[in-house]
């Protein structure tokens, strides 16, 4: 019965997310959904990260690079490509199932209106008389996906043959590589300024007979918490496959496993690839969700506050990591209100810092697999002990219950 008070929690703890938003109805209703959107977004990094590195063994510090690839990619999928029924005669266009598919050149960043894009020139020429359409977001973030998957994979046939520290600081590098292109190419990206992206729903959408506004929160909010559970269950499927079994072996002991017939640079390959492919679609849906995207996304912290929250719910575990995100997300945004203690005020915005940091210190120091990852692992086992008792004694005892012995050969 132990075993499945787990399973229990989690069925309660899934239902409680589900009904939140058509509950909640205080005034920082907005606020706390958007808490928990990025706590959604955050596990779905913190579990992915946790089956690299936790489960294969594989360190990396590029997590949030393959992110910003899934996110620029549907950025600059949506903002530079729309479809047109008329040629501009102005953009570089090309015939599209009889439309035209035109890429809009890029302007980079400027405070004047003189300076247009060629898009913008043949509307105002065309004065309203032709419908162009942008492109699907849903098809962005597919491409973005799809972008950083591939991504994972170049970068994981490249460098995956290091081991240990070198592949930390290779994937550190290729990061800030990243982010310094990203940021140079102001033409292309804005930089700096931010590009801007169309929201996760342009149109609206209805939903339980109701219509929601492109700003509106509860649409996003379930879109998020879908790819974090669809996440979930393609991770847990694979840790139960001999998929899992073979990237545990690779943590363990990588020599012992390659002597033992496994392809330990497929299974590392093929576990970074997964695993930046969900990276990326979480940055993808993030993108659209706020609407803009900048380089700062790719801060080192950002990657440390990623890893510090599968480490505090327990690396080993992607599930513990997803409920440490979540959890770890809410408790700090809502440790930012300050309060007085004895006539002092207290500055939480620097001192949640502090406990988070002494939270993640006392949790190597004293907890190495996580807060949350033993918790579970103890309902998990329970009667673990007396089967293995029992299996010992089967060894050893023979088929009439007396001891079990082996002739040797004459």
């Amino acid at each position: 019965m132990r075993k499945q008070i787990p399973n229990l929690a989690g069925g309660i703890f899934l239902i409680i997310l589900l009904i939140f938003p058509l509950t909640y109805g205080a005034a920082d209703y907005d606020y706390i959904m958007h808490i928990l959107i990025t706590g959604f977004f955050y596990a779905i990094l913190a579990a992915s990260w946790s089956m690299l590195s936790g489960y294969a063994g594989q360190f990396s510090f590029g997590h949030m690079g393959f992110m910003a690839i899934g996110a620029y990619t549907t950025g600059l999928f949506c903002h530079y490509i729309y479809l047109s029924p008329e040629p501009t005669e102005l953009c570089a266009e090309t015939p599209f199932f009889g439309q035209w598919l035109v890429v809009v050149n890029p302007i980079g960043v400027t405070s004047t209106t003189l300076t247009q894009d060629c898009l913008r020139q043949a509307l105002e020429a065309w004065g309203g008389t032709v419908d162009v359409q942008p492109m699907p977001v849903l098809l962005g973030i597919i491409l973005g996906t799809l972008m950083g998957a591939l991504a994972g994979f170049l970068v994981g046939m490249l460098v995956l043959r290091l081991r240990a520290a070198y592949l930390a600081l290779f994937t550190l590098g290729f990061s800030e590589i990243l982010k310094a292109t990203i940021s140079a190419e102001i033409d292309i990206t804005r930089g700096q300024a931010g590009l801007e992206l169309p929201p996760l729903y342009p149109n609206g959408v209805n939903l339980f007979g109701t219509y929601f506004e492109p700003t509106d929160k509860l649409p996003p909010y379930y879109t998020m918490l879908a790819l974090l559970l669809a996440c979930l269950a393609i991770l847990g499927w694979l840790a139960r496959s001999k998929f899992g079994l073979f990237v545990r072996a690779l943590r363990e002991d990588q020599d012992a496993a390659a002597a033992l017939g496994v392809n330990t640079t497929r299974y590392k390959v093929l576990v970074f690839t997964i695993t930046c492919a969900m990276a990326a679609a979480a940055g993808a849906v993030q993108g659209h969700y706020v609407q803009i995207i900048t380089p700062n996304m790719l801060f080192l912290l950002q990657m440390s506050l990623v890893v510090a929250m599968a480490v505090i719910g327990g690396i080993e575990n992607f599930v513990a990591a997803a409920i440490g995100a979540i959890i770890l997300q809410v408790v700090l945004e809502l440790l930012r209100n300050s309060f007085v203690i004895g006539g002092i005020e207290v500055d939480m915005t620097i001192w949640r810092l502090v406990f988070f940091g002494l939270l993640l210190m006392i949790t190597l120091r004293f907890f190495r697999n996580g807060l949350i990852a033993p918790i579970i692992a103890y309902f998990r086992r329970e009667g673990v002990a007396e089967e293995t008792v029992a299996k010992r004694a089967s060894t050893v005892t023979g088929p009439g219950g007396g001891p079990h012995r082996t002739e040797a050969p004459d």
